[in-house]
């Protein structure tokens, strides 16, 4: 009898285990269907599977499910991620979540992430409606389901109040329900593991960041609220259209109104330096001084949202138009710095010593005699220019617009192709405005700036597309060098001329495709035979396109820069040509290189590009000419 009232009382327990089991596994499914404006990602590594139990609601796109919200906790925010890979009838049920008990759902006043502590501190408003809308993107496709990760929102504060860490930090945790949150403290590492992933934390280095890890935000979360940005807008003023702020500056997270990171491509050093304790995360610039040189004055492109969509028209003017914001601690940063300069190209040198540029005394100005030139060395000439960097600042639904695709395909491809690195591209379908990890372009402007937008004068322009190897080492596989000078020499002369000349060079080397891949077919083309009818067949077979520099974006910092009328282009190109003529402006003359400056084993390419349609006054090169157009090979430069 005792055996048998043993073996009863372990059956007891195990059953009570597994009712206990059942109901904190009953509490987390309560949560995600507490959730509201959640974004739920269909996967493609997991086509037709069900993550959520018989019953749950589901979604296949990127619009929130309707009547859901993100679950508070005291000590943090369930939100919802892509759902990992896990194998074939893993149920949800059986993702670990670490803890033992969660925690209750809405967080008091006194624990509100927001209110620093204080109980009679209000609650802001959420931003957005829990009902998805035509402008919310919506990606159709198979069924998925969310995994939720406990994510906090703030972390240890440092400094004074308004510079807490995170979204200003939680100061008590049960040690309970801090097991169960994506956290750790400084110079530890610990993870949260979600079916067959784990997202490990780094170090805080050393109370520089928050030890807790915001990985994501949610439209219509409690504390999160945008500063209002209305992309060109109706009215003239600057300051109703609002700042754009990407920072995730203490002071700023939670108000910032776009995604990505201010710098382009150079975010990634600022991380370095800031990994390797030179530079404060938390430093503000002092822009005393730094105003433009010159004025690019506002005209009616700035406020039509469909005119200029990848960059910001008043990024050059941000510390001044928003100064209140940066008094307030808010890091909003200029995307356009303007300056003067003066240049000096040995071709430019060359096209004055050959009386083709003369000397005028202020566009082209003599050089200085440098220490140690000899007395009947002549020093050159220098060109006076002015110049605008400009950083990509990319309002979404106009560049899906632009580019013909949806603005939901357009936010899945970039989250994607960018490793995943930037999820509120779809968990923040309120947010417009996105900062691309690219680097921009910038302006050369010959003459006075205020005469690009007078159409009573004369200007040129040269839209030119970074190559490294030809523009600065001089390679001659292509025309690039020489025509970039070509370009610039007739921008100098329309300035003498009274008029204005103007060269775009923008960043995108070897086509948008990189140097790597440039190299890579160029060696698939001196290993065969390069010939001209294979020219964009190699690109194709190595990158799957022949260019991906994408010209539709291109017109806007002719808009931005006042242009309404273009007398000289100096460009062959067909796609850039149908860009800037389909964005409303005219096109009077197209000029070609001229046959002089092609160097010798660039015929290849130009004769290619001709017969796919680039333009030529003076030659007509038919698909059976290219079998004739040969490059040479390696056998002159092998040592």
């Amino acid at each position: 009898m005792s055996s048998d009232a043993s073996t009863a009382a372990v059956l007891e327990k195990i059953l009570a285990e597994l009712g206990e089991l059942k109901t904190r596994n009953q509490v987390l499914e309560s949560k995600l269907d507490h959730l509201q404006g959640a974004t739920v990602l269909s996967s493609p590594i997991i086509q037709g599977q069900t993550f959520f139990p018989s019953g749950r609601r589901e979604s296949t796109g990127l619009h929130p499910i309707a009547g859901h919200s993100p679950a508070h906790t005291s000590d943090g925010l369930l939100l919802s991620a892509s759902p990992p890979f896990q194998p074939s009838g893993m149920s949800f049920s059986s993702l670990s979540v670490g803890g033992p008990k969660p925690a209750t759902l809405a967080p008091t006043a006194e624990e509100h992430p927001l209110n620093d502590g204080n109980p009679a501190a209000p609650h802001l408003p959420p931003t957005s409606t829990n009902t998805p809308t035509t402008k919310s993107p919506i990606l159709a496709g198979q069924a998925g389901g969310a995994v939720p990760v406990q994510i906090p929102l703030g972390g240890s504060s440092s400094g004074s109040a308004g510079y807490r860490s995170g979204l200003t930090a939680i100061s008590s945790h049960s040690a309970e329900s801090s097991s169960n949150m994506l956290s750790t403290s400084a110079g530890s590492t610990s993870s949260v593991t979600a079916g067959t992933g784990s997202v490990p934390t780094t170090s805080t280095l050393g109370g520089k960041y928050s030890s807790r890890i915001i990985l994501a935000s949610h439209p219509g979360q409690t504390g999160i609220r945008p500063l209002p940005l209305r992309w060109g807008g109706g009215s003239q003023d600057p300051r109703e259209r609002g700042p754009v702020v990407a920072s995730r500056h203490p002071n700023s997270i939670r108000v910032r109104n776009a995604v990505g990171a201010y710098g382009g491509s150079y975010a990634i050093y600022r991380a370095l330096s800031i990994a390797m304790g030179q530079l404060d995360p938390n430093h503000r610039p002092d822009y005393t001084n730094t105003e433009p040189p010159f004025e690019i004055l506002p005209n009616p492109s700035w406020f039509d949202p469909t005119k200029i969509v990848s960059i910001d028209p008043w990024g050059h003017l941000a510390p001044e138009l928003f100064k209140k914001h940066l008094d307030e601690g808010i890091d909003v940063r200029p995307s356009i710095a303007m300056t003067r300069a003066h240049i000096k190209m040995p071709e430019i040198d060359a096209a004055v010593k050959a009386g083709k540029l003369p000397i005028d005394g202020k566009i082209v100005v003599r050089s200085e005699r440098l220490p140690g030139m000899s007395a009947d060395e002549d020093p050159g000439c220098e060109i006076n220019v002015s110049k605008a960097a400009v950083e990509p600042v990319w309002y979404l639904p106009g560049v899906a617009q632009r580019l013909g695709v949806t603005e939901a395909g357009l936010r899945r491809a970039l989250f994607e192709e960018t490793g995943g690195s930037v999820p509120e591209l779809l968990t923040r379908h309120d947010i417009n405005v996105f900062l691309p990890p690219i680097s921009g372009l910038t302006a050369y402007i010959f003459g006075n700036p205020k005469f690009m937008s007078d159409e009573s004068k004369e200007v040129t322009v040269r839209v030119h597309d970074e190559c490294n190897g030809s523009d600065v080492f001089g390679s001659d596989i292509c025309t690039c060098r020489p025509y970039l000078l070509f370009g610039l020499i007739e921008a100098i002369k329309t300035a003498q001329r009274g008029g204005s000349g103007v060269v775009i060079y923008f960043r995108k080397e070897g086509r948008a495709l990189g140097e790597v891949i440039k190299y890579l077919v160029y060696n698939a083309r001196k290993r065969g035979t390069d010939s001209a009818s294979m020219y964009f067949k190699r690109t194709e077979n190595i990158a799957g396109v022949k260019d991906m520099r994408f010209q539709a974006l291109m017109p806007d910092i002719l808009h931005w820069l006042g242009i309404k009328r273009i007398d000289n282009m100096i460009s062959m190109s067909d796609m850039k040509h149908d860009a800037i003529v389909n964005s409303g402006i005219p096109i009077v003359r197209r000029y070609e290189i001229p046959e002089e400056l092609i160097p010798t084993d660039s015929r290849v390419e130009i004769d290619a590009k001709i017969q796919a349609g680039y333009f030529s006054a003076s030659k007509n090169v038919t698909e059976a000419d290219l079998t004739h157009t040969i490059g040479r090979g390696w056998e002159d430069v092998e040592h």
